[in-house]
């Protein structure tokens, strides 16, 4: 499909009227924080992570949000903050949120990440497992974080994912202060407890958001969704349980709630 062909097939998408309504209510908002997911979100599922990007539309709809008055952007993503920023390319005045709350960034100045000598510890004897585990299962493989250690098995075979997450989880829980958290074809551990809930509340303080616009694919995403109040709107992309509202099918259908919302935000009384 080319590029003229996916953004016909993004324009096509209609919306649930009760979805509109929702989008209506909260553009109104005085001062409105979009808080986004990254992967299955913004940007299509993809094998390897690092190839991962947003759809034009999403990424469009973003900057128009972030030029809007009273209007924050953030990001709040279970990757690391260099991982995030190498594959989103987020403007300087989006927060972002990393490695499922760990790591904060709210501008110049954001403090760094920092672990003590039980945390660092736990830290190399889990990538120590990892690395075995992945040494013995094709297709699997690691990914380091700054406070964890993430086991991928999207491009492995399913038997073999399931008996590399099942060796991984065994090795893993003898850990002491180890954290592990079950995504989509990943199984995160981190040293800190933290979740994107936790890094939900900390931009809603920052901004002094009178409403929260969030939107996730994975599991982890229902910590964020589970810290929504009754003005803020969630939206679930894709299968699976959600607490969230409304649901809709995909990226680029969530591309289209972006766009709505932006026009939705700029046609609607300042002050």
């Amino acid at each position: 499909m080319n590029d003229n062909q996916s953004a016909m097939n993004e324009n096509s998408v209609e919306l649930d009227p009760a979805l509109l309504r929702a989008l209506e209510k909260i553009s109104s908002t005085p001062r409105l924080l979009v808080a986004l997911d990254f992967d299955g979100t913004l940007a299509p599922i993809v094998a390897r992570a690092e190839d991962a990007r947003a759809l034009p539309a999403a990424a469009a709809a973003v900057k128009e949000l972030l030029e809007l008055p009273e209007t924050t952007t953030a990001f709040i993503s279970g990757r690391a903050l260099e991982s995030l920023r190498l594959v989103a390319s987020p403007d300087d005045r989006t927060l972002l949120i990393g490695s499922h709350g760990a790591e904060v960034f709210t501008g110049p100045g954001s403090p760094a990440l920092t672990l003590d000598q039980a945390q660092a510890l736990a830290l190399r004897q889990a990538t120590a497992v990892i690395e075995t585990v992945v040494a013995a299962h094709p297709g699997t493989r690691l990914e380091a974080k700054p406070a964890g250690v993430v086991l991928h098995t999207r491009t492995a075979e399913d038997s073999v994912a399931e008996a590399a997450t099942e060796e991984a989880r065994r090795q893993l829980s003898a850990i002491e202060g180890l954290h592990l958290t079950d995504g989509k074809r990943v199984l995160e551990t981190s040293v800190l407890s933290s979740d994107k809930g936790q890094g939900l509340e900390l931009l809603r303080a920052f901004t002094e958001a009178t409403a929260v616009f969030f939107a996730g694919d994975d599991v982890t995403d229902e910590d964020a969704i589970k810290a929504l109040q009754p003005q803020d709107l969630g939206v679930k992309i894709g299968p699976g349980d959600s607490g969230a509202a409304f649901r809709v099918d995909s990226p680029v259908a969530f591309a289209r709630v972006l766009e709505t919302l932006a026009e939705l935000r700029r046609a609607a009384p300042q002050g």
